[in-house]
C-alpha cells in the first residue's frame, strides 16, 4: 500500500514539471537560503580554483571543502546589470529592453512588473525575503530616477520585503545608501571623479551626486554589516519562517579601496587586497550561521557577476591571473568574461569536498530554488532557468541538464554553448579585449566556434572546419531568439 502511494506521489511531482528526487529531498526541509554575488570576481581569483591565486580566500575555500564547487557555471551576461537581471527572474536580459550595456545610477527599473523573481516566488512560500548590497536593476520609473522621491519600483516591488544597499556599481553615481525606497540622506552634494584605475588615483569613480554620509570605502563593511544584521535579526524572531538573503557585493569592482587591514594582504595590489577584503564579507556571513546555529539549516551559494577585469599587463605585473587559464576578461563574450566560480553549501543534502563539471548558467537559480522548496513555476516565469539541484546534491545524470547555455558581450555579441561546442558569432569578441565586432576580410572566418574539451583557452577557431557544427548550434540560438524561452 505504501509503495504504491509512494509511486502516486511521484508520479504527481513529475506531471507537475517537478523533479521527483529534488522534490522528495526537499519535503519538509525548506532551508534558509544565501545567495552571495561578488562583483568582478575572476575564476582564478579563488585559491581553491587556483592553486597559485595570490589572493588569500580562506573562508570562500571553507565553503568549497564543505559544499560543492562547480567548474563550468557561467553567467548570463559578462557585465553587472543583465547577469543581475538572469539570477533574479531566470531570464536572458536580451529578452528584456535592455539588448546590451549596463544600466547607470539614474536609470528606472528593469524588471518588467509582475514578473515572477526568485525573490517574489520564495515570499509566496513564506519566506522572509531581502537584498542587501549592489542593486544595479534601475529604481523608480523614469527615464532619471528622481531621488528626492519614492524609489519605485524597485526591489521592495519584485518581492525584496527589505534593501539596503546602493544603486548601482561603485563607480557610478548617484552615491547614496538606499533603504527600501528611500536614501538614507540625498544626494546633495557633488564629488569630482577620480584618476583611472591603475594610474594611482586610488581606484576609479565618475563624478557626480553623492550624499553627505556616502564614501567609497565604507560601502563593502557597511552592507556586509547590514547583511550580517539580517541574519542576527531573524534568528531572534521566534517564527519558522525560513529566509532568503540576495547579497550581491559591490567589491571587487572598481573603485578598488580595501580598508586599512586589508592593504597588503594579498600579493595583486589593489585589487587582489580589495577581492581578500570579498573573502571576509563571505566569512563574516559564514560566522554569524555559525553563531546563530543556522549552519546546517542553510543553503548558501558563493559566486560572480562575471569574470575579472584584469588585463594582460596586470598579469605581468603580479604574476596573478584572475581568470587563470581563461581567455579573455569582464565584458568579454570569451569564457574570461563569463565563467565565473560557483560553490554551494547545504548540509546533510550537498555532499562536502566535491566537485561538478556539469555546465550551469545564473539563470538556474529561480527554477533550483522551485525545486528547494517543491513548487512549479508559471508558465510564463522562468525562460531560461534549468533546476540544477540534482547537479548539486550529486544525483546521477543521464543526459547534461542544460541543452545548451547562450552568452553575451557587453556590446551585444552573441555565442551559444552546447557540450564541448562553443560558437561565438562574429570574429571579434566585443568586450574590454575586443572593442568592437571585426569585419571578417575575403576568405576569413565570419565567426568563431571553439571544442572547450580540447581547447579551453580558445586559442584555436575550428570555423571553417565544422560547418555542419556551426550550422547546427546557430540554427538552436535562432531558435532560442524566435520562441522566446530556452528552457
Amino acid at each position: 500500500m505504501f509503495q504504491s502511494i509512494a509511486v502516486i506521489v511521484i508520479a504527481a511531482i513529475v506531471s507537475l514539471g517537478i523533479d521527483a528526487q529534488s522534490a522528495i529531498a526537499a519535503e519538509g526541509n525548506r532551508p534558509n537560503i544565501i545567495f552571495i554575488m561578488a562583483d568582478d570576481m575572476g575564476y582564478g581569483d579563488p585559491g581553491c580554483y587556483n592553486k597559485d591565486s595570490k589572493v588569500p580566500t580562506p573562508n570562500i575555500n571553507r565553503l568549497a571543502k564543505e559544499g560543492i564547487r562547480m567548474t563550468d557555471a557561467h553567467s548570463p551576461s559578462a557585465v553587472c546589470t543583465p547577469t543581475r537581471y538572469g539570477v533574479l527572474t531566470g531570464r536572458y536580459s536580451w529578452r528584456s529592453r535592455l539588448k546590451k550595456g549596463v544600466l547607470w545610477g539614474f536609470s528606472p527599473a528593469l524588471i518588467e512588473p509582475g514578473r515572477t523573481t526568485v525573490a517574489s516566488l520564495l515570499k509566496s512560500q513564506g519566506y522572509h525575503t531581502g537584498c542587501v548590497g549592489k542593486w544595479h536593476l534601475g529604481l523608480g520609473n523614469r527615464e532619471k530616477t528622481d531621488y528626492f522621491k519614492p524609489l519605485t519600483p524597485g526591489p521592495n516591488d519584485v518581492g525584496f520585503e527589505y534593501f539596503f544597499g546602493i544603486p548601482a556599481s561603485l563607480d557610478m553615481e548617484p552615491y547614496v545608501f538606499v533603504k527600501n525606497a528611500n536614501p538614507l540622506q540625498l544626494p546633495t552634494e557633488k564629488v569630482a571623479g577620480s584618476k583611472g584605475r591603475r594610474d594611482g588615483g586610488g581606484g576609479f569613480w565618475r563624478g557626480g551626486p553623492i550624499s553627505p554620509d556616502f564614501r567609497h570605502i565604507d560601502v563593502l563593511p557597511r552592507i556586509t554589516e547590514n547583511a550580517v544584521g539580517f541574519i542576527r535579526d531573524h534568528a531572534k524572531k521566534t517564527t519558522e519562517k525560513p529566509f532568503f538573503l540576495y547579497f550581491p557585493l559591490s567589491a571587487p569592482h572598481t573603485p578598488w579601496l580595501p580598508t586599512a587591514e586589508f592593504e597588503g594582504k594579498s600579493e595583486a595590489g589593489p585589487y587582489g587586497d580589495f577581492a581578500a577584503q570579498v573573502d571576509w564579507s563571505v566569512g563574516q556571513v559564514l560566522k554569524e550561521l555559525d553563531d546563530c546555529k543556522l549552519t546546517d539549516d542553510t543553503l548558501i551559494i558563493f559566486t560572480s557577476d562575471n569574470g575579472a577585469h584584469w588585463k594582460p599587463n596586470d598579469i605581468a605585473k603580479y604574476g596573478h591571473r584572475a581568470n587563470r587559464h581563461l581567455r579573455g576578461q569582464k565584458a568579454d563574450i570569451w569564457e574570461g568574461g563569463h565563467r565565473v566560480p560557483f560553490i554551494a553549501r547545504w548540509p546533510g543534502n550537498v555532499k562536502a569536498g566535491t566537485t561538478s563539471d556539469e555546465t550551469i548558467c545564473h539563470t538556474d537559480f529561480l527554477a533550483t530554488c522551485a525545486a528547494v522548496v517543491g513548487v512549479n513555476l508559471p508558465d510564463d516565469a522562468g525562460e531560461d532557468s534549468y533546476n540544477i539541484l540534482p547537479a548539486l546534491l550529486g544525483r546521477t545524470l543521464h543526459q547534461p541538464i542544460r541543452e545548451a547555455t547562450v552568452h553575451h558581450s557587453v556590446s551585444g555579441v552573441f555565442a551559444i554553448r552546447r557540450g564541448d561546442w562553443k560558437l561565438i558569432l562574429g570574429r571579434g569578441s566585443a568586450g574590454f579585449s575586443s572593442p568592437r565586432v571585426i569585419k571578417p576580410k575575403p576568405g576569413e572566418a565570419a565567426g568563431q566556434l571553439y571544442n572547450l574539451a580540447d581547447d579551453p583557452s580558445e586559442s584555436k577557431n575550428l570555423f571553417l572546419d565544422q560547418p555542419e557544427v556551426v550550422a547546427r548550434l546557430n540554427s538552436l540560438l535562432q531558435k532560442y531568439k524566435q520562441q522566446g524561452r530556452s528552457r
